[in-house]
């Protein structure tokens, strides 16, 4: 197991606990006393989890993991929603994305089709996104215009948020909009941990022509702090065969369009 992978595994760990010492933490993930109590130290460094005397407790900011340790998790599930979601885009679309793991899959999914990767003297596409790696990303690709929203940067998920995000999408009109969520029940449909990332990718939403709300399975049935918006606000779910026929059913009631996106058959 990599370090990034074992990191991100033990953030997993103590957020299903609560609490843990060193040996039992060493124990579940197969590696010796000190390289956990060296991980243990570094995720105490960013705050992501709290020390104590011979183990770790739940940090009160480890409600959500920042992006860069959850970028492996449920990545067979959200490449296939990726795939789904590069599918609805057309040649000369206005696509928003907001930030996350899934749209930033969603991104390399459109990047990498054939139809888009033509150069000429127009873009193929415009990106606009409140998500730096996203846009730090795709603006090394001259075939995609990238609209970045300005904003306040936040450490965890790398979007910008704020009166100033909202500014420029008031401004804008897109296609199409695939917007990300931490939580997706059918009764508040998409929320996420933060109420100013809960707004603007509400506006960003809005302000096109088709929202679509994707999350993986691991998601549903699930609740966060800041609501986003159901049928109100989008018009059709894209999440992976994961999900159950009552929830699908539950979510199509309500006036949403569910797509269950299925893995790509492993070969051999």
């Amino acid at each position: 197991m990599k370090r990034h992978e074992r990191l991100n595994a033990l953030l997993e760990l103590l957020g299903e606990r609560g609490r843990l010492d060193v040996d039992e933490a060493a124990t579940s993930l197969e590696v010796s006393v000190a390289t956990m109590r060296r991980d243990m130290d570094a995720l105490a460094e960013q705050q992501l989890l709290t020390r104590t005397r011979g183990g770790a407790v739940l940090s009160s900011v480890t409600y959500d993991l920042p992006i860069r340790y959850k970028q492996g998790h449920h990545a067979v599930q959200k490449h296939a929603v990726a795939e789904a979601a590069a599918g609805m885009v057309a040649r000369g679309d206005a696509v928003g994305l907001s930030g996350g793991t899934t749209t930033t899959e969603i991104a390399r999914a459109v990047a990498t089709r054939p139809e888009f990767a033509e150069t000429g003297p127009d873009p193929c596409l415009t990106i606009v996104t409140n998500s730096l790696n996203i846009a730090y990303e795709l603006a090394v690709r001259p075939q995609i215009k990238i609209v970045l929203t300005g904003g306040v940067a936040h450490s965890r998920s790398f979007e910008l948020t704020g009166p100033y995000s909202e500014s420029v999408l008031r401004q804008l009109t897109l296609d199409i909009a695939f917007i990300g969520v931490n939580a997706v029940d059918t009764q508040w449909g998409g929320t996420v941990h933060d109420e100013a990332e809960a707004t603007t990718n509400r506006l960003m939403a809005e302000r096109a022509a088709r929202a679509v709300m994707v999350a993986d399975s691991s998601k549903l049935g699930l609740r966060c702090f800041a609501r986003v918006g159901g049928a109100d606000v989008f018009d059709t779910l894209i999440t992976d065969t994961g999900m159950d026929e009552e929830s699908r059913q539950e979510f199509t009631d309500q006036g949403l369009h569910v797509l269950a996106a299925a893995p790509p058959m492993a070969s051999g």
